[in-house]
């Protein structure tokens, strides 16, 4: 047998070297020098959520804020467009929710657009000028179910143009289909843990605010592990004073039996 021949050996000392030095570079750096900037995140303001997402929602993807009703998916979406609207703008299309709860949140309407449509197929193709267009932050759209022209394809043209837009895209459902799952970079799960009275609870109870459980089911950029107790504050029919703490406000007027909020 010849024996190896000097450049090679001498190549392969170089590269163990520089794997050696990268290597113990990974190792003494901090967290810190990976966070990344607002330009490449939506941040909550939600501190808890934020990092259980790894600082916040990564622009240029796809996310899903998944559970049924009432489950607090809506609350999230609204505090989501409320960071986007603060120094851009955001936008609806295709899904119902109440433009006073929305401002109870903190979103500015000003800097909203919405987009009412009908069928799925609708909602994707208003998503797609939506996104195209480069304008918007933030866009949240249903969670379009398979079938009827809303299937694998759509998932990919729209998670091309979010790319492209540098958009967050939020799909909102009770659950996400396989072609959602797959193009989704972040699946967020939530549920009601904890309901909050003001007295006895029950049918004319006065609600005083719930807890809302986020789990982070899917994360493409980081392990899907984590989770995020969010408090939330119901509101009332009229104007409203902002509390950038929580998820909703605390009205001017004195409190009543029944109140609406986001789900």
């Amino acid at each position: 047998m010849s024996a190896e021949p000097a450049p090679s050996r001498a190549s392969g000392q170089a590269f163990a070297a520089l794997r050696e030095r990268l290597d113990r570079r990974h190792r003494e750096t901090t967290a810190a020098a990976f966070a990344l900037g607002d330009e490449v995140l939506v941040r909550t303001g939600i501190e808890a959520l934020d990092a259980a997402l790894g600082g916040g929602f990564p622009r240029g993807t796809i996310v899903t804020l998944e559970g049924p009703p009432s489950s607090g998916r809506s609350a999230l979406a609204a505090r989501l467009l409320a960071a986007a609207t603060r120094r851009g703008l955001g936008a609806i299309v295709g899904v119902d929710l109440f433009p006073p709860a929305l401002a109870a949140a903190g979103v500015r309407l000003e800097r909203l657009l919405i987009v009412s449509t009908g069928e799925p197929l609708e909602a994707a193709r208003a998503a797609d000028i939506v996104v195209r267009s480069g304008a918007f932050t933030a866009v949240v759209i249903p969670a379009l179910p398979s079938g009827r022209g809303t299937g694998a394809a759509t998932w990919t043209r729209l998670a091309s143009l979010a790319h492209r837009a540098n958009a967050l895209l939020v799909a909102l459902g009770d659950e996400a289909s396989a072609e959602l799952r797959y193009f989704a970079s972040i699946r967020l799960e939530t549920a009601i843990e904890r309901v909050r009275w003001n007295g006895p609870a029950g049918h004319l109870g006065e609600l005083a605010g719930y807890d809302v459980r986020a789990i982070v089911r899917k994360h493409k950029r980081a392990a899907p592990v984590g989770d995020a107790l969010v408090r939330c504050m119901p509101f009332e029919d009229r104007p409203p004073l902002v509390d950038v703490r929580d998820c909703a406000v605390v009205a001017e007027r004195p409190a009543v039996t029944r109140r609406r909020g986001v789900s």
